[in-house]
């Protein structure tokens, strides 16, 4: 049987490739979410999950502190289990499906910016509220990046750094 998890581990891992580790990682979050959704509405094949298929690509993308958290949340993990986050929070779904999206900058400060992507899938099943996924985004070393994903699934909010948290408690 095909669960949400066993898909996510075999996208990540049918989708792990040395070209993927190549996109620079721009100083500008619109720019970066703007490249990242470039790619996925290409169809390259694996959405987004190549911000976050392994350590060096979380690095380079991820705060130091979400990536400390992710740590944190895949060492507490059971052994072959996928982990708290089963599923592709850069397109909101199991499966890549971008079509198109528009990048808006809601709030951006010295240090921090709020950077929210409306995303127009092929498929059109999904609730409005679920089309639009916020990237919470930190400076760091004059470079931006990722502190958070949020978005909603069948409207139900959900946030990365909540399910990294929240995987910690069990």
């Amino acid at each position: 049987m095909l669960t949400r998890r066993t898909f996510v581990a075999a996208s990540l891992l049918a989708t792990a490739s040395p070209a993927s580790a190549v996109m620079p990682v721009s100083s500008d979050p619109v720019a970066i979410l703007t490249a990242i959704y470039t790619r996925a509405a290409k169809g390259k094949g694996d959405g987004g999950a190549f911000v976050i298929e392994n350590k060096a690509a979380k690095t380079k993308y991820l705060s130091r502190a979400l990536v400390a958290l992710w740590a944190k949340a895949d060492a507490h993990t059971p052994r072959g289990d996928v982990g708290p986050v089963d599923f592709d929070p850069v397109t909101n779904s199991q499966e890549p499906d971008v079509k198109s999206f528009k990048v808006d900058a809601e709030k951006v400060e010295a240090d921090k910016a709020t950077i929210a992507v409306t995303i127009t899938g092929h498929r059109n099943d999904r609730k409005p509220a679920d089309q639009i996924v916020r990237y919470d985004f930190v400076r760091e070393a004059n470079s931006w990046r990722i502190d958070d994903i949020k978005g909603s699934s069948d409207g139900e909010a959900w946030s990365i750094r909540k399910m990294l948290a929240d995987s910690l408690k069990t």
